[in-house]
């Protein structure tokens, strides 16, 4: 069967220099296993399958796959499917509003300007345990004076989170990416100094899902915003630059309304066809 295709490139408004994402428009019908086989055959940090939502408060409803599996959430792939479902012609319930439904729930996502930006999920914090961190900041190659602050935040999968003294620390890292991929999941983040394009340079290192470092990554985005912004450490209303070390240009526009924490970015649209699956 032939079905709707299109690969998008997320958090860049410059072409194949964000995140990119796989979208299967027409996905109903596939099963979890094809689901699976494709997303691991794109090779990329995640491919999407838009489904009809099974709730009338919903839009569409879309699946997540990394090449390690499911993921109930994510940030890059929620605005790049958003781009994907309405440029192929939805039309949401509520204009200006479109509502995702996905494996954490539903997900509001609006139109700022010429981005898209989604509500963030607030996650849960949790104390990052003494030896966990104490395995962990090897790995990183840092020294626990590099660490202002660590946590758990969890919205959907845990991530740990470490707050740096400087935006240099953190483009200074060298993973050991087989050391990261038996721990867990970690995001860092540092503040760079004032009079750049950006206020803080981060980095997030998923081996455990088949990617050691994510080029751009939404759902840390939303969990860093709601930790730094609740905690006084950062404004309502900043830029974040990520994949740097990778030869990206991700630009992650964050915006707290007092209500919620919007994350948005540019979506760039690179191939458009249609998929035998």
């Amino acid at each position: 069967m032939s079905r709707r295709f299109m690969q998008v490139d997320v958090f860049s408004p410059v072409p194949l220099k964000g995140n990119p994402l796989a979208v299967v428009l027409d996905a109903e019908g596939l099963d979890e296993a094809t689901m699976r086989d494709f997303a691991r055959w794109t090779n990329l940090s995640e491919t999407t399958f838009l489904l009809p939502p099974t709730t009338p408060e919903a839009d569409y409803r879309v699946r997540i796959f990394s090449p390690g599996g499911e993921m109930p959430f994510a940030g890059h792939p929620t605005l790049g499917s958003c781009h994907a479902w309405l440029a192929a012609g939805g039309v949401p319930r509520e204009p200006g509003r479109v509502v995702q439904q996905c494996g954490l729930g539903l997900v509001k996502v609006r139109r700022s300007g010429a981005r898209l930006a989604f509500a963030a999920p607030r996650p849960q914090v949790r104390e990052v345990e003494a030896d966990m961190l104490g395995r962990v900041l090897p790995a990183l190659g840092l020294l626990a004076t590099q660490v202002r602050a660590a946590a758990w935040l969890e919205s959907g999968w845990p991530q740990l989170t470490l707050e740096l003294d400087s935006a240099a620390s953190v483009l200074a890292l060298r993973p050991d990416h087989h050391a990261l991929k038996a721990l867990c999941k970690v995001g860092v983040a540092g503040r760079h100094a004032p009079g750049q394009d950006s206020d803080f340079e981060l980095r997030f290192f998923a081996a455990s899902t088949g990617v050691d470092e994510d080029p751009v990554t939404g759902s840390f985005n939303g969990n860093l915003a709601h930790w730094l912004i609740g905690g006084g450490r950062a404004p309502q209303r900043y830029v974040a630059a990520q994949g740097t070390c990778l030869g990206r240009l991700g630009r992650v526009h964050v915006e707290h309304d007092g209500t919620e924490c919007w994350i948005g970015g540019d979506v760039m649209p690179c191939v458009t066809g249609q998929l035998a699956l």
